[in-house]
């Protein structure tokens, strides 16, 4: 029996709950959405899948992306709900193998996980403890495993402003600001307005920037969404494709998750995913672009 998540904050946390709740010394397994999509997961009998697609052979799946909604009932908990920590939260606490032990952690995760947040907070996360821990969450070609696990075995046992205090995640933390403060200049450098939408293309860049993912919202206060371009890989046959609603202009009314399941990705009503073939990759992103210019809600 393994946990099977993903590297995001909402991926640890659930890590985090499902280790509490069932067996302190679980194994897990991280991988991305798309590995279960593309069938190059290797999912065995018994593993318990959190935040990611079903799988058949999953013994227990939990998870809330409006995409992802099973067409029948599965073992597990599925809900449309701020995070899929919330969900795990929810289903082992009517158990009672869990207690109120993590309501803060389970309401910051459903905080950041669902992008509620101020203006104050996307100006300056480091002034905000669990916001910025977040940030230090990165897959960068799953290098950073060492790290996930040790962040799940540190929130499992301390409180957020001991684990801060810890050299290697103080000293990711700065890194995480001075690549906020250069993430500004990428965005403004490689963003454009289509409509209301804000379009930023890092395919022009050998290495992708990385950095605050609502900084865009902040920056281009007119956008009701934004879409984020990037190749997948250096042999740039992929390309990955981010989209999401403003956090701060929610005018938007296209079911992101639900249109991007169209192109093999998915997500929630707000933000979601998907990888193109880079041979069509263009004719797909401007399908997605006039879906959001028109603004209309897909049902």
């Amino acid at each position: 029996m393994r946990i099977v998540t993903r590297p995001d904050f909402d991926g640890i946390v659930c890590a985090v709950l499902l280790r509490q709740a069932l067996e302190p010394s679980l194994p897990i397994y991280w991988i991305e959405p798309n590995d279960i999509q593309s069938g190059t997961a290797d999912i065995r009998d018994g593993d318990i899948l959190a935040n990611l697609p079903w799988h058949p052979n999953a013994r227990l799946w939990f998870d809330h992306h409006i995409s992802n909604k099973p067409a029948k009932e599965v073992p597990g908990a599925f809900e449309i709900a701020p995070s899929a920590a919330g969900v795990i939260y929810k289903y082992y606490k009517e158990q009672n193998l869990l207690d109120s032990r993590f309501d803060e952690l389970v309401d910051q995760t459903d905080m950041i996980d669902s992008a509620d947040l101020t203006r104050e907070q996307v100006k300056a996360p480091e002034d905000y403890p669990y916001l910025i821990l977040s940030m230090t969450l990165k897959n960068n070609d799953f290098q950073d495993i060492p790290y996930w696990n040790r962040l799940v075995e540190m929130l499992g046992k301390k409180n957020v402003d001991a684990i801060l205090d810890d050299p290697d995640v103080d000293r990711r933390c700065r890194e995480v600001i001075e690549e906020n403060r250069a993430f500004k200049h990428h965005l403004e450098t490689h963003t454009t307005m289509v409509d209301r939408i804000s379009v930023t293309d890092f395919r022009s860049l050998d290495n992708v920037p990385s950095g605050n993912r609502f900084l865009t919202y902040s920056l281009f206060a007119d956008s009701i969404a934004s879409v984020k371009i990037r190749y997948a890989g250096q042999d740039k046959k992929q390309v990955l494709l981010s989209v999401g609603h403003s956090i701060f202009n929610p005018e938007c009314r296209v079911n992101v998750g639900s249109m991007l399941a169209r192109y093999g990705g998915g997500g929630h009503f707000g933000a979601g995913g998907c990888t193109l073939d880079a041979k069509d990759a263009q004719e797909k992103m401007d399908e997605i672009l006039n879906i959001l210019k028109a603004n209309q809600d897909l049902g």
